[in-house]
């Protein structure tokens, strides 16, 4: 089959427009609630299917566990990002199953191009390392040679279809010179902050007033339902503790899988570069000639980093004096890789000319490739093999204890003895609390309160923190009116909402009123109301405004002229009402060293929002026509394990 990524003939352009062309159209269609949805109604365990192939439960949830590992997300967070990760990992998929499908054909030399990139180890001194070593490698990460190469022909596609989409993107010149600007204009404002909570603190409520609300509103106050109930709970670590292998066992696995152990040669450099990329051709003997004179300097002692600290355009290494720290052959452009592996430590280089323009490089230490001895990756092995066995292990044992425990409800703590797990005992909770071992879980309370009498036993269910958990109900206590004692703070601070958001709003009002009577002198409103008034520095959107917040909140503030009162700006909850003091344009002297970084930030950009509208799209386009199935429920329930985690 010909290879229609390599064609830039006009029947690949049409194609490609017309395929744009449905997307649009289908991302219309879809978006109507109640059409072209695509759900599942089939097994739990499957996600999504995507033609005639299945997407599991296992398969993304160990992809979501791999992509989450490499990404600083704060806990409260993760709740939020997993089901975008989700969502991209069955897009995906959805991509390289049209790409495969309508022709978009990859090489072998794609495909080895794609293994290079995620396992540089395979490559020694830029040589194949056998496909023996090979195939023990894949096999030591619980996947086969046919497997791995599967997905990574898949990724390959995936890249060129992507790679055909992107083409032909172009940043002016003139959407560099905004984007600085907008970088760099600053503003000062003068405001008052209104803050609910301190009004909050300030009212006191009376027992009068805590008896009359009581009165006339007692009917809403209930405790709820309440359960009653012994959990077993396997974890990780708890099931992990069962699994051991010998020092013999973890000796013959690492015998049996050297390659996996080896270290590639590597080195750590240092460079300095003058840019010739996106500039003038006129201009490179120049730029050619201060790298000259830079390197002169070098080799007569001047400080390298100091250099690189004031003349490098590489920004990001710059500032570390041009360090780039280690990386291996592979990960620079060739001629730096050349110039780089070939230098002794602290020997420096003639000019290298590569695309980016001209470099002094500097390589500072060298390491050549090694195989770990035994004993650096003992413990490294032993976790490993322990964590490809645990959540099998995990599932087998929990299993197990259920089946018992639904033989013998009473026998729940022998049985978490018995197979390694935690043994809970929840005397009455209410939906949505946080339990022992586990935290909160919508799927755990949904198993619980699904259970109709004492002894009945819930199905396994994924909780938080990558556990399962099987439930015995003890009791089932039912909702009751609640007594004033067991709610009175809970009624207080009904009344003290209520007040304080009531306040808050007129005095958020009365002082715009106020301002509009004193022709926008906002010191003179503030006054009259007894506010204080505070000054920020000077900030930029992508800088702090002082006793505000983030600069990119206060977009109004840059397109307003000085004078100019706005708000309320809600921020958090509290209101702030601003004045616009002083406005500092862009210093437009920055303008030349930072052009080619903006620029690769609005390449970057307009990359990833042109990826984004083609990739959700062509899933639509596919969902709509049937070809891509999600189940909702099981990614659902995939993503709430997650929360509070």
């Amino acid at each position: 089959m010909f290879d229609l990524f390599r064609s830039r003939e006009k029947s690949t352009r049409i194609l490609l427009g017309t395929l744009l062309m449905l997307i649009a159209i289908s991302m219309v269609v879809t978006l109507i609630p109640g059409v072209g949805t695509g759900d599942l109604g089939q097994s739990d365990q499957v996600v999504a299917t995507i033609g005639d192939e299945e997407v599991s439960m296992r398969e993304i949830s160990m992809s979501l566990q791999e992509t989450l590992k490499g990404r600083d997300i704060p806990p409260d967070l993760i709740s939020i990002y997993a089901p975008q990760i989700v969502n991209q990992l069955i897009t995906e998929r959805a991509v390289a199953y049209y790409a495969k499908n309508v022709g978009y054909q990859t090489t072998d030399e794609d495909v080895a191009h794609v293994i290079r990139m995620q396992v540089p180890q395979l490559f020694e001194n830029g040589k194949f390392i056998g496909k023996e070593a090979y195939a023990q490698f894949l096999a030591s990460n619980n996947t086969t040679i046919a497997e791995y190469e599967r997905r990574a022909r898949m990724l390959a596609g995936l890249r060129r279809l992507q790679g055909m989409v992107l083409e032909g993107m172009v940043v002016t010149p003139q959407e560099i010179e905004a984007e600085y600007r907008a970088r760099n204009d600053k503003v000062v404002l003068d405001y008052v902050k209104i803050d609910p909570n301190v009004i909050r603190n300030q009212i006191k409520v009376s027992q009068e007033e805590i008896n009359a609300h009581w009165a006339s509103s007692r009917a809403m106050y209930k405790i709820p339902e309440k359960r009653a109930f012994r959990m077993l709970v396997a974890d990780e670590a708890k099931v992990g503790e069962s699994i051991k292998m010998s020092d013999a066992q973890l000796l013959s696995f690492y015998n049996s899988n050297k390659d996996s152990f080896r270290t590639p040669e590597r080195v750590r450099a240092r460079h300095i570069l003058i840019k010739t990329m996106d500039k003038p051709k006129e201009e490179h003997d120049k730029l050619k000639k201060k790298a000259e004179d830079l390197l002169k300097q070098v080799k007569a002692g001047a400080d390298f980093a100091e250099l690189a600290k004031k003349h490098s355009e590489d920004t990001v290494s710059a500032a570390k004096g041009g360090d780039l720290d280690w990386f291996g052959r592979g990960q620079m452009v060739p001629e730096f890789e050349k110039a780089a592996f070939a230098l002794k430590p602290n020997e420096i280089s003639d000019i290298v000319t590569s695309s980016f323009g001209y470099h002094i490089i500097q390589t500072t230490a060298k390491e050549e490739a090694r195989l770990k001895p035994f004993e650096e990756v003992k413990e490294q092995i032993q976790k490993e093999q322990t964590k490809q066995q645990v959540y099998d292990r995990m599932q087998e044992n929990i299993e197990q204890a259920r089946r018992e425990l639904l033989k013998n409800p009473a026998a729940a703590e022998s049985l978490a003895a018995k197979y390694s797990l935690h043994f809970v005992k929840v005397e009455r909770a209410a939906r949505g609390e946080a339990l022992p071992q586990v935290g909160q879980s919508v799927e755990l309370d949904d198993a619980v309160f699904g259970l109709r009498k004492k002894g009945d036993v819930t199905d396994v269910v994924q909780v938080p923190g990558s556990k399962l958990v099987v439930a015995v109900l003890d009791d089932v206590i039912p909702e009751r009116p609640a007594e004033l004692s067991e709610v009175e703070n809970q009624v207080r601070s009904a009344i003290q909402n209520e007040r304080s958001q009531r306040i808050f709003q007129e005095r958020s009002n009365q002082l715009m009123d106020e301002v509009r009577r004193n022709n926008g002198d906002l010191r003179k409103a503030a006054a009259a109301l007894k506010l204080e008034v505070k000054t920020t520095n000077e900030f930029s959107r992508e800088s702090n405004a002082d006793g505000i917040g983030p600069g990119n909140n206060l977009e109004e503030a840059f397109r307003r002229d000085v004078g100019a009162v706005f708000g309320p700006v809600n921020l958090g909850g509290t209101n702030y009402i601003c004045k616009v003091v002083k406005k500092v344009p862009a210093d437009m002297a920055n303008f030349e060293q930072q052009k080619f970084d903006i620029l690769l930030r609005l390449k970057g950009r307009k990359a990833q929002e042109r990826k984004d509208l083609f990739e959700d799209g062509l899933l639509q386009f596919l969902q709509k026509k049937g070809v891509v199935k999600i189940n909702k429920d099981a990614v659902k329930r995939l993503v709430d394990t997650y929360k509070n985690s």
